[in-house]
């Protein structure tokens, strides 16, 4: 007996020991999966966030090209409303499941940006359907547009904690600038 009790804070130590390790792994167990999860949740929310930007893009493409058959906007490629309406259709679908997935996943300041630049877009598309012939005031629809956008975008960042980026406005020279004009060999529309 007195042998065991000689060994017995060896044993005692052995025993913390092995606690003490076994806590601490689990702690950074633990704080590794939350890591992981949370980024596997931020590159979601990017996607969804990406997506709609990608889809409400879409649909901003359409006005300027109708927008420039009714002698409103500069755009190269103008396209009759009849011939955008199935485009216009297909687009206005798309948004509805990308909006869907913006609710479920983004953070409300994210969401109240996209609300924005929607509304505006949404907007755009009335102003042509109304077969509106006011290129003044389809630039002032299109710097909202571009308004919306950037803010949309700003609030991506703020939730994504990624850095200020371009606004995306590329400036216009040239004979044929006006609104969204692109010169020849100049980048592509920023809005």
């Amino acid at each position: 007996m007195p042998e065991f009790i000689q060994q017995l804070p060896a044993l005692i130590g052995v025993i913390i020991g092995a606690l003490g390790s076994y806590a601490a792994i689990m702690r950074g167990d633990r704080a590794r999966f939350r890591r992981e999860q949370e980024a596997r949740w931020e590159e979601r929310r990017l996607a969804v966030y990406t997506e709609y930007a990608r889809v409400l893009k879409q649909s901003v493409t359409l006005t300027y090209r109708v927008a420039a058959h009714l002698g409103n906007d500069p755009h190269p490629h103008p396209l009759s409303p009849e011939a955008a309406e199935r485009d216009f259709t297909e687009a206005a679908d798309a948004r509805d499941p990308a909006g869907e997935a913006l609710l479920l996943l983004g953070a409300p300041d994210v969401v109240d940006e996209a609300r924005t630049w929607v509304v505006t877009v949404i907007e755009m598309e009335r102003f042509l359907r109304e077969d509106r012939r006011d290129p003044e005031a389809w630039a002032v629809l299109l710097e909202r547009q571009r308004g919306a956008r950037e803010g949309y975008y700003a609030a991506v960042r703020r939730d994504l904690a990624l850095p200020p980026g371009h606004s995306g406005r590329w400036p216009v020279s040239g004979p044929a600038a006006g609104p969204g004009a692109v010169p020849r060999g100049a980048a592509p529309r920023g809005d």
